[in-house]
């Protein structure tokens, strides 16, 4: 046995974090046996034209989320880098933190569809195993060459269709999200008044 540590990187805009999120985290943490999950919110998405809400709610209510979990970690590191956030240079960073750890980076089916217009996407898939899980309902393929090259692992997920979008949506209308998000986001959210007008997609 090598006594490598076996991490994870879980990242996202977690706008808002929900149930789907910690459902993927366990399935992620248990069956690749990791000793530790990062949960990274980005900073500013290169990839997303909608407004986030700032990155200090995103911050607690990821805390509140993992709190009962002493494997999941609130990782900054995005939040903390000025301009757009890019996987690669928060993969590069983690492996200079840490270089002899085994690092695995847990996407959903449909970011993995779409990893080829990721910037170099290339030299990412050459530092990490890719651990993908698929979504209800979503049959995309990744482009022939990023299957070619990625080491890749499978995720079973329990049947969950959720997203941030859904959440915000029932939200703005007033509606009850106690089936969508952790107890403790859902109080956070209230108190806070966070997606309450929100209109976005």
């Amino acid at each position: 046995m090598s006594g490598r540590r076996r991490l994870g990187i879980f990242g996202g805009s977690f706008d808002p974090v929900h149930r789907g999120h910690v459902a993927l985290a366990h399935a992620a943490r248990d069956q690749l046996d990791l000793d530790e999950l990062r949960w990274i919110p980005v900073g500013i998405a290169w990839q997303k034209s909608q407004h986030f809400e700032d990155g200090p709610d995103r911050e607690a209510m990821v805390r509140l989320a993992i709190a009962a979990e002493p494997r999941f970690v609130l990782d900054r590191t995005e939040l903390k880098r000025r301009g757009p956030s890019f996987t690669l240079d928060t993969v590069r960073e983690k492996l200079a933190e840490l270089p002899d750890a085994d690092w695995t980076l847990v996407l959903g089916a449909d970011q993995y569809a779409g990893l080829h217009t990721w910037r170099d996407w290339r030299e990412l898939v050459s530092l990490v195993t890719l651990a993908i899980a698929a979504r209800p309902g979503l049959s995309a393929a990744p482009d022939p060459q990023v299957a070619q090259l990625a080491r890749t692992v499978a995720i079973a997920l329990p049947e969950m269709d959720i997203s941030s979008s859904d959440v915000r949506r029932r939200i703005a209308a007033g509606a009850p999200t106690d089936d969508l998000v952790p107890v403790a986001v859902a109080r956070y959210i209230e108190q806070r008044g966070l997606y309450r007008a929100d209109i976005r997609s």
